[in-house]
């Protein structure tokens, strides 16, 4: 791999991580507030709803530790493109069905638009597919 490839790789890896890392610890500290911000998406009933706010948040942690530390990082880098696609998939729905809601990324009071969230999420999952890329295979 060319050494800036591989500078970059390592950059990106761990920023992804801190981000998710960053996003996770937010939503376990305040898993009410996350789950009536799942709650707003009007997906998922009751049950999934607390489900989710009870398991999304320990997915992004762990990922973010994996990318953070290196271990496993193209599975994480996987994850997290998934994850990110997922994310968009569901802003997504939220702008075509006229809904104005908090994503809730970053816990409570992440006002950002739908639109910016789109736009930061796919650049995540860019970054993610090109750690995955770069990642041992």
């Amino acid at each position: 791999m060319h050494p800036v490839a591989r500078h970059l790789t390592a950059v990106l890896r761990v920023a992804l991580g801190a981000l998710f890392l960053y996003a996770g610890v937010l939503k376990i500290a305040n898993p009410a507030a996350f789950a009536g911000n799942i709650a707003n998406y009007r997906i998922v009933g009751y049950f999934g709803t607390y489900l989710v706010a009870a398991i999304l948040p320990w997915v992004e942690v762990i990922c973010g530790t994996l990318l953070v530390t290196g271990w496993r990082t193209r599975t994480a880098a996987a994850l997290a493109v998934v994850l990110n696609l997922v994310f968009i998939a569901l802003l997504v729905s939220t702008v075509a069905r006229g809904l104005d809601i908090d994503c809730g990324c970053f816990g409570q009071g992440d006002k950002t638009s739908a639109w910016t969230a789109i736009f930061r999420d796919l650049m995540m999952a860019v970054a993610a597919g090109f750690v995955y890329r770069q990642g041992k295979h």
